[in-house]
């Protein structure tokens, strides 16, 4: 009887030795801050591979005391920046150019013949641009910005050659940002904003007849099979993307995990940029997969279709809205020309 007792409460022991252990590594493995981040779907970007793989990191980084969820569903694409500043989510990797409306500095890539590509792009972000845009996501979307990027280059996909000034009118070309919108009317297309993910469907119905979108996310929906005709115009060239946090949200964070996380991204965020051409490279080949050319304008082209008669509408509209916003328009273009060497 002895013998069973003390086998039934050596037998607890172990087992509340277990149990205790397991309840106290469940409690060590349990993070300490667990967020939400807002993302758009873009398949086959580098913005989705940045984005899909920030949980990892910053996990790794903070030995698992941060946690992060990445969903593209809680809130709609345009408007993931614009939760962060009203708290409904505590972070979002959002696109500049959906909030240039809002703001024009956030659409410097978008003047017509201002900056062309990539290159440029890292040009004026890195003489001014992308401290700038920090203080602008603090002082007006209450956001502290923890990294950056750029989508692939900007693609005209469409159901018919658009390959002449000629060829934009009467076109309906779905666009992602006003000073587009004003470009296409100057040419003469008819501009429709549109969600990515209703782009397939409106162009198999001939809603529209083309759209503008980032060349790896157009080859990773395989639009070439409903809009075979794939063109490089240069208009809207580069779309830049901005890792967010609330700003509340941070500042309840220890300053040991700031550390930490602003150390992950800014590695993720030179990795972004450094495998940019990977990632535009790869598209290229999945649009020729798909049995279509990759047909880029000539200089002389692209100079026509942001000729005066063009683009003048576009700037004027940007510098109407600079001013009411209180900021000379005309000042930071040409801050930006000197940047770029084009004074």
């Amino acid at each position: 009887m002895i013998t069973a007792i003390s086998r039934f409460v050596g037998s607890a022991a172990v087992a509340a030795l277990v149990l205790g252990a397991a309840f106290s590594a469940s409690a060590q493995s349990r993070p300490e801050y667990d967020f939400t981040m807002g993302v758009i779907t873009s398949p086959g970007d580098v913005y989705t591979a940045m984005t899909q793989g920030l949980p990892e990191r910053i996990a790794k980084a903070t030995d698992g005391r941060v946690q992060i969820t990445v969903s593209d569903s809680l809130v709609a694409a345009n408007q993931v920046a614009g939760a962060v500043r009203d708290g409904r989510l505590p972070m979002s990797a959002a696109l500049h150019t959906y909030i240039s409306a809002e703001d024009p500095r956030m659409g410097i890539f978008n003047l017509p013949g201002l900056i062309n590509n990539i290159d440029e792009y890292t040009k004026v972000r890195e003489a001014f641009w992308r401290e700038d845009v920090k203080n602008i996501w603090a002082d007006k979307w209450n956001a502290v910005m923890l990294a950056d990027g750029a989508w692939c280059p900007t693609a005209l996909f469409s159901k018919t050659p658009i390959r002449t000034v000629e060829d934009f009118k009467g076109k309906r070309i779905r666009i992602h940002n006003p000073q587009t919108a004003e470009l296409m009317s100057a040419l003469g297309a008819l501009p429709v904003p549109m969600p990515t993910s209703e782009v397939t469907p409106a162009l198999e119905r001939g809603v529209i007849d083309g759209v503008f979108t980032s060349i790896c996310v157009g080859s990773a929906f395989e639009l070439p099979r409903v809009a075979p005709h794939v063109q490089d115009w240069a208009m809207s060239p580069v779309t830049g993307w901005v890792i967010l946090m609330n700003a509340d949200t941070w500042a309840e964070l220890p300053d040991d995990l700031k550390e930490k996380i602003q150390t992950a991204l800014l590695e993720m965020q030179d990795e972004a940029f450094s495998t940019y051409q990977t990632y535009f490279d790869r598209a290229v080949e999945k649009v020729k997969s798909l049995g279509s050319e990759y047909w880029v304008a000539s200089d002389e082209l692209k100079a026509a279709a942001s000729a005066p008669q063009y683009s003048d509408p576009v700037y004027a509209s940007w510098y109407t809205r600079s001013k009411e916003l209180g900021f000379d328009g005309e000042a930071y273009v040409a801050q930006i020309k000197k940047a770029l060497g084009k004074e």
